[in-house]
């Protein structure tokens, strides 16, 4: 397979490459595995949102941001990828340019306010458990205002390409679109440069330095002994989960964007088919795996959502009563992170 930098052009709009960067079975395959993840984002986020509105339960300020996750991904789901299970299958981009700006745009967009709304889900736990500003009670305004802003924030990042700084344009095997990191143009170049900046290096920020206080504030109550065991074991689950969000947010999004980077600074470094394409594959297959990570972790969502799924509706009530039951008998108390 040869080594190659991809340049696209206006002719992959309107046919098949005369050389194409990978064989037809090549695009066949990455067809299949986005369609799996694809069909699994849908499912998964489309649960979490339906179960939300028909219980009340779930309902609550602290909730409003995993669901507006669960809405961002589906978004980028529906349309980054159905629509590249589509080109794919047809072994190019078919849907002419104003289709790769559109759908670079809707990408990008949800894309961006998932990631937002990643950070977010840091901020509210760390504010939550750690009171930095005292005892502020976490409300339905706090809870709206932070989903606003990270709609708007993505907003204002995407809708420039569409106005002249910067561009949407084929990325990877040429078969999806993004924001331009090809193009030399200074002004494309800043653009893409402060792109990366507050679309991905803050987000990162907030999740690093969020997770972090989170941590080091449950490791000194531990200390202190309070309720003893209970303790150590809920800060033993919350770390596994902090680590657990870090590392899938890093496997999700640091290649690609360290692809682009790598782009922009080294124009000319020859990019191969595969590594040009696997981290684009990896930011969009994050759809499928936020909401297990997120929502599905969460005890609160998964005595809703797994019955649901299962078509099994009146099996929560059950888990309920039987937990209830449990918790009279031991005359115990349980702590959940979740």
């Amino acid at each position: 397979m040869p080594v190659y930098v991809f340049h696209p052009n206006a002719s992959m709009y309107f046919g098949p490459p005369e050389d194409p960067p990978i064989s037809r079975a090549g695009y066949i395959l990455l067809a299949v595995i986005m369609a799996v993840f694809t069909g699994l984002a849908i499912v998964l986020n489309g649960t979490v949102i339906i179960v939300s509105v028909m219980n009340k339960q779930l309902r609550q300020p602290l909730n409003y941001a995993l669901v507006n996750l669960a809405v961002a991904d589906l978004g980028t789901a529906l349309t980054g990828g159905v629509l590249t299970v589509i080109t794919n299958a047809h072994g190019y981009f078919s849907l002419g340019h104003t289709g790769c700006v559109l759908e670079g745009f809707a990408v990008a967009f949800c894309g961006i306010t998932s990631l937002c709304t990643v950070a977010l889900i840091a901020v509210e736990r760390m504010f939550v458990i750690c009171k930095p500003l005292g005892h502020i009670s976490f409300d339905k305004t706090h809870a709206l205002v932070g989903i606003g802003l990270s709609w708007l924030w993505s907003l204002a990042w995407n809708l420039p390409p569409l106005f002249g700084w910067g561009r949407y344009e084929l990325e990877g095997i040429g078969t999806s679109c993004a924001p331009d990191w090809h193009n030399r143009d200074p002004s494309n170049v800043s653009f893409v440069m402060s792109y990366f900046a507050v679309c991905f290096a803050v987000p990162f920020a907030l999740i690093v330095l969020s997770y972090g206080k989170l941590l080091w504030t449950l490791h000194k109550v531990s200390k202190l002994g309070v309720e003893g065991g209970a303790v150590a074991k809920g800060e033993t689950r919350v770390a596994f989960m902090v680590v657990l969000m870090v590392l899938t947010f890093l496997v999700s999004w640091l290649p690609y964007a360290s692809l682009a980077m790598v782009t922009v600074f080294f124009h000319d470094v020859p990019i191969s088919p595969l590594v040009g394409t696997v981290p684009v594959y990896l930011a969009k297959s994050s759809t499928a795996y936020n909401p297990i990570i997120y929502i599905y972790l969460n005890k609160q969502f998964r005595k809703y959502a797994v019955p649901f799924l299962l078509c099994r509706p009146k099996q929560f009530v059950e888990d309920e009563r039987s937990e209830a039951t449990t918790m009279v008998e031991s005359g115990g108390s349980k702590v959940s992170p979740s």
